[in-house]
């Protein structure tokens, strides 16, 4: 029959403290930290709109692209201002690059 304990790990980590060294954070309220200035924020994190909740699309496919901030900033700042999804800004470029190349 096989050793097992030679696969046991042996804890590196050693005792625990006593409870009496643990933080007293657990005793104290939870009160929220203050609230940032929306001016103090960069433009990309004021948004508060989310276009998971938009609407519904017939979108099943993922895609995932690495691009620049300057590109991720101006593909938002569209969707934004014509009111439509990232998706539908990307395909509607994609479909005008078409008609531009025939």
């Amino acid at each position: 029959m096989a050793d097992a304990s030679k696969l046991k790990r042996k804890s590196s980590l050693g005792t625990p403290p006593p409870a009496e060294d643990a933080s007293p954070n657990l005793h104290q309220p939870e009160t929220a930290p203050a609230a940032m200035v929306a001016s103090a924020l960069p433009a990309a994190y004021t948004r508060a709109f989310d276009g998971r909740s938009h609407r519904r699309t017939q979108r099943t496919l993922q895609l995932n692209l690495k691009v620049t901030p300057h590109f991720d900033a101006l593909l938002r700042e569209i969707a934004d201002r014509e009111n439509l999804l990232l998706a539908e800004v990307l395909e509607k470029a994609l479909f005008q690059y078409q008609e531009n190349r025939k």
